[in-house]
């Protein structure tokens, strides 16, 4: 993902608007922190993500509990509606159709239970759009994807190793876990143990190795970690100690089901792609990202199987026959401006973003632009980003923690600490006695804390601050300006 750093710093050496009423006061048992109250924070984050597209984002990764998700199983009256709807589009007998070489950790139940944690996974449209048909259209893609991530891909010519003659988009699901790779090796530790914000939220596990599981070959600490807290309410550590889950469970399903719906900005949810919720920007237009299948490979590996360099190599091109094998085989219908392929498309790992307005971002990150009325011109807000931080704008409770600096990803940033309510500073029985208060002006009080603005009165004069200040006497300049020049009451002789 394009990184807008330089942007960010050229953005950062001019004033920014006070646009969030951030009123950060000194925090009594921390000295060098502030304190925050967290209506403040919730407005900053709602102010920052108004575009509807994060109400859809949040409602396609809502979740079901597990307690529900295990009563599933095939014919059940109790089974959610959109578990119903997936049997009655897709039955058993085309699963079976489907997995003939699979291997036996995946199951139709596990399938209809990996959707039912997922409640927008062929849930119900109500605008118009045909629920079925983009149920069918989801399952499609998802083995079309199957069959490249997990497949057998033996030819039907092969007798020998293939003697149902079995096309190959029969053939998905016949890994579990990554060929070469078994329980007990602590394989791919790439960055486990390192003193970073990645380990800090998810943390390696001693002896676990985070090879590719499941149907979408889930891979490395971070995914894991990530996937765990989506299915176990935050919990990130089952699948870090446990990885194993994610091949001998139905979360062996749910993994790719949870790939399919989340975006990873400016990357759509596959999802979206399908039942055309998202609208591409411009610029991913002029880069020839559009609707259809192409997408969707761009979206799981654009930067090795799409572009013009990457037209005949072998995974895009299994992928697009796989595809296209299935939606003959299904009648998936497609509309005009739907394309197969992605060797016309710039992969997103290359495509320029920078200054884009109409792309939205999901991942949280210090707001490093200068805020001349707070203190040390310190923003005290988080911001979006096109690249992953420690901070998801699809997490619940994931902005404070960024503004908090839960995870410890920003560097020099002020200790912060977010409360429901700020007792108000009224600075009562500091002021000096003898420096009344000038034209209803208070006198200065060197104990509270002043924001852009704000006027005391100093010895007959009156000042204004300038940007935060606290304990600076006003006479002394910056960060006060003189507004009225104290009366002299030396009576003219």
């Amino acid at each position: 993902m394009t990184k807008l750093r330089p942007l960010s710093l050229f953005i950062g050496c001019a004033f920014a608007a006070n646009s969030y009423a951030m009123t950060p006061q000194p925090d009594p048992d921390n000295v060098g922190g502030y304190v925050i109250e967290r209506s403040q924070i919730i407005a900053a984050e709602n102010a920052k993500t108004t575009d509807p597209m994060y109400d859809v984002w949040a409602q396609a990764l809502a979740t079901a509990s597990n307690t529900v998700v295990e009563a599933i199983a095939p014919g059940f009256n109790t089974n959610p509606d959109n578990v119903k709807r997936v049997e009655r589009v897709f039955p058993e007998t085309e699963w079976n159709f489907l997995t003939q070489m699979a291997a036996p950790e995946y199951t139709y139940t596990r399938f209809l239970r990996a959707i039912g944690k997922f409640p927008a996974f062929c849930g119900e449209y109500t605008d118009g759009r045909d629920s079925d048909a983009i149920c069918k259209k989801s399952i499609v893609t998802a083995f079309a994807h199957f069959a490249q991530e997990t497949g057998g891909h033996i030819s039907i010519e092969n007798v020998s190793d293939n003697p149902l003659g079995l096309e190959e988009w029969q053939q998905a699901l016949v890994h579990v876990r990554e060929m070469g790779w078994s329980e007990g090796q602590p394989g791919y530790t790439t960055g486990c143990g390192q003193d970073d914000w990645q380990n800090k939220r998810w943390p390696c596990a001693e002896g676990q190795g985070y090879f590719g599981r499941g149907a979408k070959q889930l891979s490395y600490h971070f995914n894991y970690g990530a996937f765990s807290e989506v299915m176990f309410d935050g919990d990130a550590t089952v699948l870090l100690n446990n990885p194993g889950l994610v091949a001998d469970s139905w979360l062996n399903l749910a993994s790719a089901i949870w790939f399919f719906l989340t975006p990873q900005a400016p990357k759509p949810a596959m999802l979206h792609v399908i039942d055309r919720t998202w609208t591409p920007s411009q610029r991913e237009t002029d880069a020839g990202i559009g609707y259809g299948f192409g997408t969707t490979i761009n979206v799981i590996n654009g930067g090795i199987e799409c572009g013009e360099q990457n037209k005949d190599k072998g995974q895009p091109v299994n992928r697009i026959r796989y595809w296209e094998g299935l939606v003959e085989n299904y009648q998936i219908s497609l509309q005009s401006d739907e394309t197969n392929t992605c060797w016309q498309q710039t992969p997103y790992g290359s495509l320029n973003l920078n200054g884009a307005t109409d792309v939205l971002y999901t991942n949280w990150d210090a707001n490093w632009k200068y805020y001349p009325d707070r203190p040390g011109g310190v923003s005290f807000e988080c911001e979006l980003v096109g690249f992953q931080t420690a901070y998801s704008a699809l997490v619940a409770g994931d902005y404070e923690k960024c503004v908090t600096n839960f995870y410890g990803s920003h560097a020099n940033w002020p200790a912060v600490r977010v409360v429901d309510e700020l007792v108000p500073d009224t600075g009562g029985g500091t002021t000096d006695p003898t420096d009344p208060p000038v034209d209803g002006v208070a006198s200065w009080d060197q104990n509270k804390v002043y924001t852009g603005g704000e006027q005391v009165s100093y010895k007959g004069a009156i000042y204004e601050a300038q940007w935060w200040s606290q304990n600076n006497q006003p006479d002394l300049g910056a960060p006060w300006k003189l507004i009225q020049a104290a009366v002299s009451t030396t009576n003219a002789a």
